[in-house]
């Protein structure tokens, strides 16, 4: 025994939590069977508890397929679709580029509310709650907004609705108009919304699918609402949750102030006042720091 721990490897040479012969051949047989439909470990290891054929953990079902000589491939990270820019007729003012989506309320899981905002001043031009999601919802919405950006006459066009409702696409000197930004929801890309849409003079840009950053504005107004005002989710009667959030719409426009617009409210930046605002702090801040240099540069003169 002289000499036995300088010579032998410290431990048992095999760890007692190790798996046995017959749990590494379970998860070679399970990786033969479902590789092809898993194409991971991760799944292979959850397959394998599925089944009752074995319990390891991922790390480990790696281990014994690298072990074996098998290979997993896994699916390719799907590729981001680029980006679609706006249209360059689409100018980064207010009353030019608008998004729209729907939301559920939890008081009221088989209604929605659709909202209209404008992308740039942050302006939430419209609300409507109803118990469909359908084209008729986005006709209604829009119609409010384009009153509200005092731009209904775009819908007096009657010949070239018709034009439209018919197929053609007549040429006009003031097509388009607006921008509407959305995803790619069915109510959004129907021939019904595409045609109130085209008579409206409003241009449709989509977003890419699965990529939610594509409509962060109206995404972000959805969620502070909910979170800043969460008894809307207990309410439970239709007119009463239109009502509410038509207050909320008014104290979010021209009350709350925003900071991704420098915190001025989306009616300061809608009407134009936003940078003056701006403008007008940056100036006192300066003037205030000039002002405490000042003072305490006098209060610190030697007495003569």
């Amino acid at each position: 025994m002289v000499g036995r721990l300088d010579d032998a490897k410290p431990g048992p040479e095999i760890a007692l939590h190790a798996l046995l012969p017959w749990e590494r051949e379970a998860i070679v047989k399970i990786a033969e069977e479902w590789l092809e439909i898993d194409r991971s470990h991760r799944k292979l290891a959850h397959r394998g508890s599925r089944l009752e054929a074995f319990y390891a953990s991922e790390s480990t079902v790696l281990r014994v397929l690298q072990a074996a000589g098998i290979s997993v491939v896994e699916r390719p990270v799907r590729e981001r679709r680029p980006r679609r820019e706006w249209p360059e007729w689409a100018g980064l003012v207010p009353g030019v580029i608008t998004i729209y989506d729907f939301t559920h309320f939890r008081g009221l899981p088989s209604w929605c509310a659709i909202a209209v905002l404008d992308v740039v001043s942050r302006y939430w031009l419209a609300t409507v709650v109803s118990p469909e999601e359908t084209s008729t919802q986005v006709e209604v919405a829009y119609t409010r907004a384009l009153e509200m950006l005092g731009k209904a006459h775009l819908l007096d066009d009657q010949a070239f609705l018709a034009d439209l409702r018919g197929g053609q696409v007549p040429d006009h000197d003031a097509f388009p108009v607006l921008l509407a930004v959305s995803d790619n929801g069915p109510q959004m890309t129907s021939s019904a919304t595409r045609t109130f849409m085209a008579g409206a003079r409003i241009a449709q840009h989509f977003g890419r699918p699965g990529t939610p950053n594509d409509q962060a504005w109206i995404e972000s107004l959805f969620g502070h609402v909910k979170e800043e005002f969460p008894h809307l989710g207990k309410i439970t009667d239709p007119g009463e949750l239109e009502a509410e959030l038509d207050s909320i719409r008014t104290f979010y426009n021209e009350v709350r102030l925003h900071e991704g617009l420098g915190y001025v409210t989306p009616d300061d930046e809608h009407h134009g006042r936003g940078e003056t605002i701006r403008e007008a702090r940056r100036a006192g801040l300066k003037a205030a720091h000039e002002v405490r240099v000042a003072t305490r540069r006098e209060l610190r003169q030697d007495p003569v």
